[in-house]
């Protein structure tokens, strides 16, 4: 989306972030407008922005689209975080005419989705973990398919995100209490008890890769940062450029990161 369709832009964020966009939308003459909660102390994020809005919570799609309207806004940026990964948001701002800076609502929904992402990136020929992510949940089918991937096997919600419901197999006799108990969890967390499967990687490296796109479908990668410094499946520091890897290696990685970017915008576009 050309930046001169934009000529104000709503945030409904705070802090560092916030701050970056306004930096940005000054730089591009779009007038900022930052959408806060008033319990917040926003004193030194709004000296950044032409304008403020105030909103009952950064939670509330209704809000944002409200405060977007109000300021006469005519596209939003959501930062991170909050609701950065909800579709409902993006689709309300479809909805309303307004130019949501970030992924089109089909496309959070799909990639929101390990099982759907994990189709989409099979039929791309991205290189994926052996696993199972099919529809057929049943104990019988999550037995056999278990079975076929080896130990150890990594149980995890199909919906969820941040280590929860997450099971370690290494032992096929602790399989079904750890199905039943990823099960309950991934209910608890996400209101879905969608399960998928995949091969243990023992010591594991994660690495991120950064991809930008426009509608034009072109998409470029912003390089990588290693994440593998974490507790509890929660990053602590990232490390950029990656270290311990080769050129080549990274290029590799870089090449699959783009590939799968640009799959999920050329499907999700049409």
């Amino acid at each position: 989306m050309g930046h001169m369709m934009i000529t104000k832009l709503l945030v409904p964020n705070r802090g560092e972030i916030a701050v970056r966009i306004a930096r940005a939308c000054r730089e591009m003459g779009i007038e900022s407008v930052l959408a806060y909660v008033e319990s917040d102390d926003t004193s030194y994020t709004r000296r950044f922005f032409d304008d403020a809005a105030p909103i009952s919570s950064y939670l509330e799609v209704d809000a944002c689209i409200d405060a977007a309207r109000k300021s006469g806004a005519d596209a939003l940026h959501p930062g991170y975080g909050f609701l950065a990964e909800r579709a409902e948001l993006a689709a309300a701002c479809e909805d309303a005419g307004i130019v949501f800076v970030g992924p089109k609502s089909s496309s959070i929904a799909a990639m929101g989705s390990k099982s759907e992402s994990r189709h989409l990136m099979h039929r791309l020929g991205v290189p994926v973990v052996p696993g199972y992510d099919s529809e057929d949940q049943s104990d019988a089918t999550l037995a056999r398919e278990a079975e076929r991937i080896g130990l150890p096997l990594l149980i995890k919600p199909s919906a969820g995100g941040g280590g929860k419901g997450m099971k370690i197999v290494r032992d096929r006799g602790e399989l079904q209490s750890s199905v039943e108990s990823a099960r309950r969890e991934a209910m608890k967390a996400f209101g879905n008890d969608r399960l998928l499967l995949e091969r243990y990687i023992e010591q594991p490296r994660h690495v991120e890769f950064q991809v930008f796109g426009g509608n034009d479908g072109e998409v470029i990668h912003l390089f990588e940062r290693d994440c593998s410094i974490q507790r509890r499946y929660q990053k602590i520091v990232e490390e950029s450029p990656a270290p311990r890897y080769s050129d080549k290696l990274r290029q590799k990685m870089a090449k699959a990161a783009v590939l799968a970017a640009e799959g999920a915008i050329s499907t999700f576009s049409r």
